[in-house]
């Protein structure tokens, strides 16, 4: 009997629990067309707006997630130098590792190398021969690098690689690029001298018979005796603009049109101890004299192949204003005092005469030296990172202020302190200000600059992003809640200068940092949600922004306009923006006043950023679930519906007649609205 009651107990409770499923389905339906039929309006006014600063949205670098030794730096082989370990001995040579057994040979290191800044080499002592008592194996004995993770060798792709040796007596070495386990042979040749006594610089060029993203570089021999290895480098030939980063991955930052690229970091610069900070002093001249680093904020090291000079050369390869992170005498656990921060400003002005000085200058003669006689156009330096509430801070940065200020009058200068809702204690160009928080809070942050004083420095947002549970390792829903914070940016762009999300890269095999922009093993890549955000707002920076108000009573919406010229096909757009941050749809009424007659033509096009989840990512195995959609406005006019998806992002960008489109009036003073 109580059996059965329960039945009915469980069945009445099945019975209601599936009423009340369909009656939420009914209402869920019913909301959905009573949300399509409440139109929300947008009104924007092409004859009224500003110029948006030329300098808005750029990107920010900083080796973290191996973003650049093992990412955008195509460098193969990790711990080239087998510097790793440091200077003494014996020192960490990982991730090399040996082909053989102890019978056959031993491995060590010294300081025997010819190079004074890193004086570790190693030692490969061969024990077995081609012949007599103890025959080396088939295919010799030697060496291997995996690189990072796996080097993705590619088919038909040639690759240069560069081996520093020195043996008393002859060698015949090969050099080879092989699958993981040594098995598959795809490229290799022989390095065979009679008279290696001093230390020698050979080169080889290996062209790839076959394809695989785990590959090794092999360095092996059958014949006894002792040789000595130090910088061992392996890089494809093809490389962006011939300058050694990797192509694929610099394209994407390509695609973005950024405007500017702030580097080196970050807590990179600073350190964890100022023994172990970026200096940008041993990260130039001939990469097989560059002592490296350990980084003891991300915790490995690099061979700073990735230097001070790539860093001004990449910038000037895209297009964008360096914007150069030093270190000024802070780290997270240690400060220098104002009184003794001088060799650190004098290190600052340094970099500043490498970058701009005369060819014939002290600096300036080792830049042209590393084959760039012409100055780069560095205008913008950074006092430090994230420093402002440590204790010497404001006295060291007056230093470096003063000093460069009187060496240089045109640099701007940037300071860590916020200077968004007080004003600075100190002079500067520009101020800081960084964000990591919820898509909720982030989003709600559209409004943060509507009433930040429009006079002294203007602001860098040079780190945001959405952190936490909200970004999985890239979500749709933090995309959006960046999308309606850099909307906000763009109507506050008076006083909001510059803008870059952070981090930019992800290595996936060793992610520091989540989320990301750019996620990359040695074969593949993808971009996030966020990374796709940046697409939507590459036209911004120099464009006109216009009014454009929203007449609705829901607070999920933000949207932008601004006009903007292709200088490709020389046409005009009108791009408008909108961020439906809520689980509605919406219908939105869109009217454009202040355009000519018949000024909106054929080719108009709407471009949509959403999921069927708003927690969804894209991953290796499904690179494109979230990117933007593009199709064709078949209604496109000076008034028009659209519908917002739930969650997304829309761009309108509507081709315009040149001649017939009013061009905005400039008008400085006027105030975001939304």
């Amino acid at each position: 009997m109580s059996q059965k009651m329960d039945f009915w107990k469980a069945s009445c409770s099945v019975l209601l629990v599936c009423f009340f499923v369909g009656l939420c389905s009914m209402y869920q339906c019913s909301a959905s067309e009573a949300d399509a039929n409440q139109t929300e309006h947008l009104i924007v006014n092409a004859s009224s707006g500003r110029p948006i600063p030329e300098t808005l949205f750029g990107i920010f670098f900083e080796e973290i997630n191996h973003a650049g030794a093992g990412g955008i730096w195509a460098e193969l082989v990790s711990n080239r130098g087998f510097e790793a370990g440091g200077q003494n001995t014996p020192s960490n040579i990982a991730p090399w590792s040996i082909i053989g057994d102890q019978s056959s040979l031993t491995v060590s290191t010294d300081r025997s190398s010819c190079f004074e800044r890193n004086k570790v080499a190693l030692r490969m002592h061969v024990l077995c021969d081609s012949e007599g008592n103890n025959i080396c194996p088939a295919g010799g004995v030697g060496i291997y690098n995996p690189g990072f993770w796996g080097m993705n060798i590619e088919q038909g792709k040639t690759y240069k690689v560069v081996i520093y040796v020195r043996s008393l007596g002859s060698i015949n070495v090969s050099v080879s690029l092989t699958s993981s386990d040594g098995s598959q042979i795809l490229a290799a040749a022989n390095i065979v001298d009679s008279d290696v006594s001093n230390w020698t610089k050979t080169e080889v060029l290996l062209e790839a018979k076959g394809t695989n993203p785990s590959s090794r570089l092999q360095l092996t021999t059958s014949r006894k005796g002792v040789i000595w290895f130090d910088q061992v480098s392996a890089m494809p030939l093809d490389t962006y603009k011939g300058h050694g980063f990797q192509k694929e991955l610099i394209e994407m930052l390509e695609d973005i049109k950024p405007q500017f690229i702030r580097f080196p970091g970050g807590c990179f610069v600073e350190g964890e101890w100022l023994r172990n900070a970026f200096r940008w002093k041993e990260s130039i001249g001939p990469w097989e004299e560059r002592p490296g680093h350990f980084g003891d904020v991300w915790m490995y090291w690099t061979d700073d192949g990735l230097g001070y000079f790539e860093f001004l050369q990449l910038s000037e390869d895209l297009g964008a204003r360096p914007i150069w992170v030093f270190n000024n005498g802070i780290s997270h656990r240690d400060e220098v005092d104002t009184t003794t921060v001088a060799p650190f400003v004098q290190e600052a002005l340094d970099g500043l005469e490498f970058a701009r000085g005369a060819s014939d200058s002290k600096w300036g003669s080792v830049r042209a030296a590393m084959g760039h006689p012409e100055p780069f156009d560095l205008k913008y330096v950074a006092v430090g990172n994230e420093d402002c509430w440590k204790k010497n801070y404001r006295g060291n940065y007056l230093e470096f202020y003063d000093a460069i200020k009187h060496a240089y009058p045109d640099i701007k200068i940037i300071s860590n302190c916020d200077g968004s809702s007080h004003s600075l204690d100190h002079p500067a160009d520009y101020y800081d200000f960084h964000i990591y928080t919820s898509a909720s809070h982030l989003f709600s942050m559209t409004h943060q600059f509507d009433h930040t004083s429009r006079s002294g420095p203007k602001a860098f947002v040079s780190e945001y992003a959405v952190t936490g549970k909200d970004a999985g390792t890239g979500s749709l829903l933090a995309a959006l809640a960046e999308a309606g914070f850099l909307i906000g940016l763009e109507k506050n762009s008076d006083i909001v200068e510059m803008a870059s999300y952070a981090p930019l890269f992800v290595n996936a095999n060793d992610r520091r940092w989540n989320p990301d922009a750019i996620v990359f093993n040695s074969s593949m890549h993808y971009g996030t949600p966020s990374y796709w955000v940046q697409k939507f707002f590459r036209e911004s920076s120099g464009a006109t922004l216009l009014d454009a108000k929203l007449q609705t009573n829901y607070s999920s919406l933000v949207a932008s306009a601004i006009t903007w010229t292709n200088s490709v096909d020389g046409e005009t757009y009108l791009k408008i923006k909108i961020v439906n941050f809520g689980n509605r749809r919406v219908s939105l009424k869109v009217s454009v006043d202040g355009l000519g007659l018949n000024s909106l033509l054929s080719g108009s096009t709407k471009t949509v950023l959403t999921s069927s989840n708003v927690m969804d990512e894209n991953s290796f195995t499904d690179p494109n679930k979230v990117v933007p959609d593009l199709s064709l406005l078949e209604n496109a006019d000076k008034d028009m519906n659209i519908i917002l998806s739930p969650y997304s992002l829309t761009s309108l960008d509507l081709l315009t007649g040149s001649n017939n489109i009013r061009m905005p009036q400039t008008n400085s003073s006027a105030r975001p609205s939304i």
